[in-house]
């Protein structure tokens, strides 16, 4: 039997410690190989941008016991997926990892998140993407280095955990990528529940009060939850309210449920 070939990459930087967790968490369960941004690429969600120059570096990193090819970009969390694919590997991952993030990505936030982003540009070459996010304060949402004493003992279990389960058995048709969003407070005790993305955001942008609007002015943000219409089959309600391990397959398709025949009746036909 082959061992499986793991693609691991991330948004916050080739030298986060949560990219190692991950890294110490799944070493062993095949060949890894780490391509990352060399700088932090949060809110990237699965862009390309065009000024991405390609070059890839060779890294050292301190994966003890195991031997990991290790590379930094000057790009996003997608562009080290689908230059990874294209120029560096000779066949096909069996999976591709990105995290441990800092920070939760969660309900239509989602798309804005480049370690979601990275998954599912696995997808799109019809690999199985797992994108792991640990709530954290949000201080160190754009600055890995943070805090010291963030405790990936969780995220990293939930990590090992499910790549074992894509490993050995395929995703159903209709899903690229798994996003998991671990608890801070979560231990490996604490249960993981499959949900369905929520359809309101987790996070919202708050303005700048600049007085002069050409002057910079950096947006901030803020948990917001509307509790009130927070459905209970949702990753907001099992993260926020239950305080599980939030499980949420997503697709590329992002083609609406609606019934085509009420979409008609509004639109009218051709």
């Amino acid at each position: 039997m082959n061992t499986p070939l793991i693609l691991l990459t991330n948004d916050d930087g080739i030298h986060s410690p949560g990219l190692l967790a991950a890294a110490h968490a799944v070493c062993d369960l095949g060949r890894l190989v780490i391509v990352a941004p060399q700088e932090q690429q949060s809110g990237m969600g699965r862009s390309l941008p065009k000024s991405t120059s390609g070059a890839m570096y060779t890294e050292t990193l301190p994966i003890d016991g195991c031997p990991v090819a290790a590379y930094s970009m000057p790009g996003s969390p997608a562009q080290t997926v689908l230059y990874a694919i294209t120029d560096l590997l000779d066949e096909p991952p069996s999976l591709v990892i990105s995290g441990i993030n800092y920070g939760e990505n969660l309900g239509t936030s989602t798309t804005v998140s480049g370690t979601v982003g990275a998954a599912l540009q696995a997808g799109e070459a019809g690999i199985p993407g797992l994108a792991v996010s640990l709530e954290t304060d949000p201080a160190a949402h754009h600055d890995p280095h943070y805090s010291a004493t963030v405790d990936w003992t969780a995220a990293a279990y939930f990590t090992r955990l499910l790549a074992q389960k894509l490993l050995a058995e395929a995703m159903p048709g209709d899903v690229d990528t798994l996003n998991v969003n671990v608890p801070g407070h979560a231990t490996v005790e604490t249960p993981w529940r499959l949900t369905r993305q929520s359809r309101q955001p987790y996070y919202q942008s708050l303005p700048t009060h600049r007085t002069d609007l050409s002057a910079p002015g950096q947006l901030s943000y803020k948990t917001v939850i509307d509790w009130q219409r927070l459905r209970p089959e949702t990753d907001i309600h099992a993260f926020a309210v239950d305080h599980v391990v939030s499980v949420t397959p997503l697709s590329l398709d992002l083609t609406s449920r609606v019934g085509m025949d009420e979409l008609k009746a509004l639109l009218g036909s051709q």
